[in-house]
């Protein structure tokens, strides 16, 4: 069954003692573009998360939220400076050897100079939050992919019915196309005798001119291909993977088809059918290009 490219899916979800919130959605794109909006201190995630969704997403422009409320990321980690605090040392004593004292800088004092101690947030526990937020995506993902199977089914529903229609205006078309001929054939006859008055028609001449005509305006042909890329085309939104730039190729041809029976037309109803046919050939263009 086909998939649309539109869909959202949702989850929260507390695992080991974070609250994590996953949001996915997708709108049309011609192949799969992915960005994700995760918090300042979890860029790791972003990789992750689209190795994931891309191995469930073939086409669509999917963004993705993540939010997460996790007790241990208020931890902090105080280190001091070393280098810099020894630094101070030696130039405190050399200031006080200068000055003909005998102090001594203490750890308070060392520790009220610039940079000494750094005061960070402590680095998250990168395979915890990872576990944490791939089974809240899995969920998300779950909704987001019904969501995607709905909406194909609605697709496939009126791609079908657009279909069945173009088939009934091909069968309009292929039983008209003969009748034209007929017509022309005595349109030519009559128009042969008021010329000629009462001579005899040249039947062979007559003939003839049928045959150029009947060859000139025959749609055998682009009928019949015009119905293969029909049986086809349902042949598609049967298909268990992604076809919609098949699909794209497809109707593509139908419309070529369409087009070429409409310039050898030169019957007012065909001509008017043809344009039936490529109004429903545009609608099923439309809806494609919603198709993973």
């Amino acid at each position: 069954m086909i998939n649309s490219m539109t869909g959202f899916g949702r989850s929260q979800q507390t695992v080991s003692g974070m609250t994590v919130t996953v949001e996915l959605k997708s709108v049309n794109h011609r192949y799969f573009e992915f960005a994700a909006r995760v918090p300042r201190n979890y860029a790791f995630l972003e990789e992750k998360l689209k190795s994931f969704f891309a191995s469930a997403v073939a086409r669509g422009k999917a963004e993705c939220f993540v939010g997460i409320e996790d007790p241990e990321s208020d931890a902090v980690e105080v280190t001091v400076n070393t280098a810099l605090a020894r630094g101070y040392m030696e130039a405190f004593q050399t200031l006080s050897e200068l000055a003909g004292t005998n102090e001594q800088a203490s750890a308070s004092t060392l520790s009220r100079f610039p940079d000494v101690l750094s005061v960070h947030k402590a680095q998250p526990d990168e395979a915890r939050v990872w576990e944490a937020v791939r089974q809240t995506a899995a969920l998300a993902l779950e909704q987001f992919l019904s969501m995607r199977k709905t909406e194909g089914e609605k697709l496939r529903a009126d791609i079908l019915s657009r279909a069945e229609r173009i088939e009934t205006l091909v069968g309009f078309v292929e039983s008209r196309s003969p009748q034209t001929v007929r017509e022309y054939n005595e349109k030519l006859r009559r128009r042969m005798e008021e010329l000629l008055h009462d001579a005899n028609v040249d039947e062979q001449r007559l003939l003839t001119e049928a045959a150029i005509f009947a060859d000139k305006v025959a749609v055998d042909e682009e009928t019949v291909r015009l119905r293969s890329h029909l049986s086809q085309l349902r042949q598609f939104l049967d298909a268990d993977e992604p076809i919609g730039r098949k699909m794209d190729f497809l109707v593509q041809e139908i419309n070529r088809e369409a087009n070429t029976i409409g310039s050898k037309a030169q019957d007012v109803e065909i001509a008017k059918t043809v344009i039936e046919i490529k109004a429903e050939v545009e609608k099923i263009r439309e809806q494609v290009q919603n198709i993973e």
